[in-house]
C-alpha cells in the first residue's frame, strides 16, 4: 500500500502492546512458569493478573520484588525475580507487520499512540528493541497511576490527546478494555487475529492492508 492510499477518518490510533504490537508475553510467560511448577495454568494466570493490581505494581504504586513475593506466598513457585521476569519478557516478540502499519499511519499524518497496561517492563523492552520511536506518545499505566480497568483512564486519555473521541481508534486484545474505550466515545477493535484485524481496520482506513509483510 502506498502512502497516498491511507485515507482514514481518524486523527489518532491507539495500540495496546502485549497481544497487539507484540505477542502476549505476560500470559505466555505465566503459562510457562505454571507448567514448570506443576500448577493449573488458568488459575495461576488469573491469580498473577489479580496480584499485579492488588500489589499496585501495574500502576507504579508497588514494585516488582513485592509482586513476585506475593505470588510465591500464594502459590509456592520457585525461581528468583530475574528468572521469572525473563520468562515473561523473552516472550514479548514484536510483530513487524503491525509496526509497518504504525509507520504508514504516522507518515500519513495520523497520531499513533501506545496505550498499555504495563509495568516498568515496557521500558525495559524498549531498551532492548527501541520501539517507542515509532510512536508520537507512549501512555503506560505504571507511570500514569491508572490501569485500563479504570474507565476514567480512557476519558483522561481522550482529554490529554485533545482530539474528538469519535476520531480515535483503540486496538486491544482485551474485550473489557475495548468496551471501556467505546463507553468513552472511542472506536475500538478487539484484536483476535491478523486477518480479522486487517479486515476491521480497512473499515476505518480503506485500503489493502493485507499487503503488509
Amino acid at each position: 500500500m502506498d502512502l497516498q492510499s491511507v485515507t482514514c477518518n481518524l486523527d489518532v490510533v491507539l495500540f495496546d502492546f502485549g497481544g497487539v504490537l507484540a505477542d502476549e508475553g505476560f500470559a505466555n510467560g505465566l503459562r510457562a512458569i505454571a507448567q514448570r511448577n506443576g500448577l493449573d495454568e488458568t488459575d495461576f494466570i488469573d491469580l498473577a493478573r489479580d496480584l499485579i493490581h492488588r500489589t499496585g505494581y501495574i500502576t507504579g504504586q508497588g514494585r516488582e520484588p513485592s509482586y513476585w513475593q506475593a505470588i510465591r506466598r500464594a502459590t509456592g513457585i520457585t525461581g528468583d525475580d530475574a528468572t521469572l521476569r525473563n520468562e515473561i519478557l523473552s516472550r514479548f516478540t514484536l510483530r513487524p507487520w503491525m509496526f509497518a502499519i504504525v509507520n504508514k499511519l504516522r507518515t500519513a499524518g495520523i497520531r499513533v499512540v501506545i496505550l498499555s497496561d504495563q509495568t516498568n517492563w515496557l521500558d525495559e523492552l524498549n531498551e532492548l528493541h527501541r520501539f517507542f520511536k515509532h510512536f508520537n506518545i507512549v501512555y503506560n499505566s505504571y507511570h500514569l497511576g491508572k490501569s485500563k480497568a479504570d474507565p476514567t483512564h480512557f476519558s483522561d486519555t481522550v482529554s490529554n490527546l485533545k482530539a474528538p473521541a469519535a476520531r480515535m481508534l483503540f486496538i486491544d486484545d482485551d474485550p473489557g478494555h475495548c468496551e471501556r474505550a467505546r463507553i468513552a466515545g472511542m472506536n475500538a477493535i478487539r484484536f483476535a487475529g491478523r486477518e480479522q484485524f486487517l479486515e476491521e481496520l480497512s473499515q476505518y482506513c480503506p485500503g489493502d492492508w493485507a499487503e503488509q509483510p
